[in-house]
């Protein structure tokens, strides 16, 4: 049995990204985020939907066409195949701690 705070990454000089399940058509990450941001330069734009849960922290979501969204602790949210997002901050005082589930 594993936890899902535990084993977390001491030097965050990047995003940490972990992943817990992979089978045909799914895979379960876990992201570690600490003030990390996506690339200035373009926008997530996935082949599969992604199903996301903040566990802890705080983070930022903005999308091509649409508001910005606060996620913070127990906040999720489905992402549809090829909508155009990007995360846009986290929080840089505390470790974010994501849940991921691309189908």
């Amino acid at each position: 049995m594993k936890n899902i705070f535990q084993n977390l990454p001491q030097q965050l000089d990047a995003e940490v990204f972990e992943i817990l399940v992979r089978h045909e058509t799914v895979k379960i990450e876990r992201i570690v985020s600490k003030g990390h941001t996506s690339p200035q330069s373009g926008w997530y734009d996935q082949e599969q939907n992604e199903w996301v849960i903040v566990l802890q922290g705080e983070a930022i979501i903005l999308f091509e066409h649409g508001e910005p969204m606060r996620l913070t602790a127990g906040s999720y949210l489905n992402i549809p195949s090829h909508q155009k997002h990007r995360v846009d901050w986290t929080d840089p005082t505390q470790a974010t701690i994501w849940l991921a589930v691309h189908y």
